[in-house]
């Protein structure tokens, strides 16, 4: 095997706390996010389903610009209540598209009303998008050990299957890759290097 990296490799420059991260967590908003959302099991429907349309809005952009503008987000999608944001016409995109707080791109925002009504179906075909999503994985989250950022996948079998699933039933700016960052995200895997001081937190035992 061959020998893992130094640390100032694998993390960001440790904070005032001095607890070990994931090298990506380098900015204040983004060592929140990693410290209180990235990787908890998530199972509320109204959370998936504004986790799945920030995730689509990303594409080609970073993960920070987007939680510079979710509080935005949530203000002009309806708290992202999938039943509103299906209703949208033409003179709400139009309303979307000019307000700078959100990413004005009109195939992603026409994107979120598609994956609003696909996302309705979901639920009413198998009670819960919760319960559909979580399918991919067993129902229980995959534990990695990965001890260098530049080890992650950013596609995996499982995020192919769901991918593939979600474009068969009707969803929008679901590849594989943007799958595979959701399902980071929500919890499906585990996937802090295995030093990262919120990799046991969640379920991961140190080799």
């Amino acid at each position: 095997m061959t020998e893992a990296p130094p640390a100032p490799e694998r993390y960001a420059t440790p904070p005032v706390d001095g607890l070990p991260r994931c090298q990506w967590a380098g900015s204040g908003l983004m060592r929140a996010y990693h410290d209180q959302e990235w990787g908890v099991p998530l199972h509320d429907d109204r959370a998936l389903f504004e986790l799945l349309i920030l995730e689509g809005a990303q594409a080609g952009l970073s993960w920070e610009t987007i939680l510079r503008k979710r509080e935005r987000y949530r203000a002009v999608f309806d708290g992202f209540d999938p039943r509103l944001v299906s209703q949208y016409g033409a003179e709400k995109i139009t309303a979307l598209l000019a307000d700078p707080g959100i990413v004005r791109n009109r195939a992603k925002v026409q994107a979120a009303i598609q994956n609003a009504r696909a996302f309705l179906a979901v639920q009413e075909a198998f009670g819960s998008f919760d319960a559909y999503l979580w399918r991919f994985v067993g129902g229980a989250p995959r534990i990695n050990t990965w001890r260098a950022l530049g080890e992650l996948p950013s596609r995996t079998t499982e995020s192919d299957a769901l991918s593939t699933d979600l474009r068969r039933r009707g969803f929008a700016f679901v590849g594989s890759t943007i799958c595979y960052a959701f399902m980071q995200s929500a919890g499906l895997v585990n996937d802090h290097v295995v030093e990262c001081f919120r990799y046991a937190q969640l379920g991961g035992a140190r080799r």
